[in-house]
């Protein structure tokens, strides 16, 4: 007959199992502590790339856009730092400026498209806005959602809605879009033609005629889209914030 473990080996193996379990803890504290080292020289070496290119930053788009990859990397916002290093750079003044000048183009187009506007509209008339010098040209759509993005402290009056293939809408008025208003936004845009009617989203979606109108009838009341009931065989809803992108394609 197999003889049991004793008392003796029983607290043995339990002692064996602590200093094993201590062990692992003193080893995991010391990787952390090396990580944290390492995160410090490379937040200093980020400070003094930052403090070197600051120009270089500010003026080149995709200088700009790898620098802030590197930010990324480590944890570091530059644009949220309201003091310290971060704000005597200088460098979310970019941003903060880009950002006036959103607000100011979104205002200004509100009455046409109902609040609604493609990046690439936005970023035409930012351009044409901001003046020939090519410091003033060369901002990027990564630039522009960079600072839409800042813009949401004051509430949800700014955000961006992804319509695939990596397009987007700047919404500037208040209110949330659920997600049937988003995916007949999305269809619309992937039809390139501005307009979309009630058998396309029962056809394409798969959603029944209520679905589709209750989504439909709230762009609708938001000023979003327009009713178009000229055509005989059906209603069609018109998307004026999808204007410009529908005459480039059929111009191209």
């Amino acid at each position: 007959m197999r003889r049991r473990a004793g008392v003796g080996a029983i607290q043995k193996q339990q002692l064996e199992r602590e200093k094993y379990r201590e062990k692992g803890s003193e080893i995991q504290e010391n990787q952390f502590l090396q990580m944290q080292k390492q995160l410090e020289v490379f937040r200093e070496n980020l400070e003094e790339f930052a403090t070197k290119h600051k120009n270089e930053i500010k003026k080149n788009s995709e200088f700009r856009k790898q620098f802030q990859e590197m930010c990324a990397a480590i944890g570091v916002d530059p644009l949220s730092s309201g003091k310290g290093f971060w704000s005597v750079l200088g460098i979310g003044d970019f941003y903060y400026e880009l950002g006036v000048q959103i607000v100011e183009v979104c205002l200004a187009t509100n009455y046409k498209n109902g609040g609604l506007i493609t990046l690439e509209e936005l970023r035409t008339r930012l351009i044409a806005a901001r003046g020939k010098a090519k410091k003033h040209q060369d901002i990027t759509n990564e630039d522009l959602l960079a600072a839409v993005k800042k813009l949401k402290i004051f509430g949800n009056g700014f955000t961006v809605i992804s319509i695939g293939k990596g397009k987007w809408l700047v919404q500037s008025i208040p209110g949330e879009l659920n997600l049937d208003q988003t995916l007949v936004l999305q269809k619309a845009s992937s039809l390139g033609t501005a307009w979309i009617s009630i058998s396309m989203l029962t056809g394409d979606l798969g959603w029944n005629e209520t679905r589709a109108e209750n989504a439909l009838n709230h762009l609708v009341k938001e000023g979003l889209a327009w009713v178009d009931s000229q055509d005989p065989k059906e209603t069609l809803y018109w998307f004026p914030s999808m204007f410009s992108d529908c005459v480039a394609a059929a111009a191209s």
